[in-house]
């Protein structure tokens, strides 16, 4: 019969052989659980509009706000960047005379994006629409935000903002701030310029590399292109057309040779030393 220190050893034993085999479980465990919850929406909201589900099974619900106002004038236009199905996310908004602002409950740690949904389908010209918005009450994470400079009007136009939530503290554009209440806002400030709206919002959990992103805006790499042509031609134009105003003038220096000039100099010094030398003898 086995002794009870010979079980314990073989006990050990397998323990320690399986252990590998045991952590590696546990990595790939958590690994898979994170790429589950990645990308995960936790919030989101039609502002202005009734729910809806987007290409992406992104489920918005319906606009529980009762500050300012709601509107779908937006459905007057077709949205650019933006298909059918899902143009109605950029046709409502919530806007409001005063700063407002929705509340997320969200307080859990973790790794998170809020993405904010804009497009303008009132003002045909910049400078006429500014606003910030300010996460959790301190941090200002868009500043100054003209949507028709952005992107012109009747075009979608998205932000997105990571931050993340450790020990109840929001941390955001390397600046952190207490969470009270288990909830954290976003909100649109009234500055100087029209009023602050806001077509849609959503929170998810993961990174930016996450978020579905919009279509690139038309030619804009074309016009990137163009805008440094046209910053660098004038320039080289310039200096290419660059013609003198008058007739060449010969360089009065150009051709005075100072060693040809005092070569006489030299051969009379040279002549006048021998007949000093003689003068001296006689």
């Amino acid at each position: 019969m086995p002794s009870l220190t010979g079980v314990a050893i073989r006990f050990l034993t397998r323990i320690l052989y399986y252990r590998h085999g045991i952590l590696a479980l546990i990595l790939v465990c958590n690994l898979f659980l994170r790429s589950v919850n990645a990308g995960e929406v936790l919030w989101a909201v039609n502002c202005g509009g009734d729910e809806h589900t987007d290409i992406h099974g992104i489920r918005y619900q319906a606009d529980p706000l009762d500050v300012g106002y709601s509107s779908d004038f937006g459905k007057s236009l077709l949205i650019q960047r933006v298909i059918p199905q899902d143009q109605i996310l950029y046709q409502t908004e919530r806007y409001h005379v005063s700063t407002f602002g929705y509340d997320i409950p969200l307080y859990k740690d973790g790794e998170y994006v809020i993405v904010l949904k804009f497009s303008e389908v009132w003002f045909a010209a910049p400078n006429q629409k500014v606003f910030d918005v300010v996460l959790n009450g301190e941090h200002t994470i868009v500043s100054e935000l003209d949507i028709y400079a952005k992107v012109g009007r009747g075009v979608a136009h998205d932000e997105m903002i990571p931050f993340t939530i450790r020990g109840g503290k929001l941390r955001v554009n390397g600046e952190s701030s207490q969470i009270d209440g288990n909830k954290i806002t976003v909100e649109f400030i009234k500055g100087d310029l029209d009023n602050p709206k806001v077509n849609a919002i959503y929170v998810m959990r993961g990174t930016v590399d996450d978020v579905p992103k919009l279509p690139t805006m038309p030619g804009a790499d074309v016009v990137e292109e163009d805008d440094d042509e046209d910053e660098e031609s004038p320039s080289i134009k310039h200096q290419k057309s660059r013609k003198p105003s008058g007739p060449r003038i010969k360089d009065p220096y150009a051709a005075d040779d100072t060693s040809a000039m005092l070569f006489p100099v030299f051969v009379a010094i040279g002549a006048f030393i021998p007949l000093l030398y003689c003068l001296c003898k006689l």
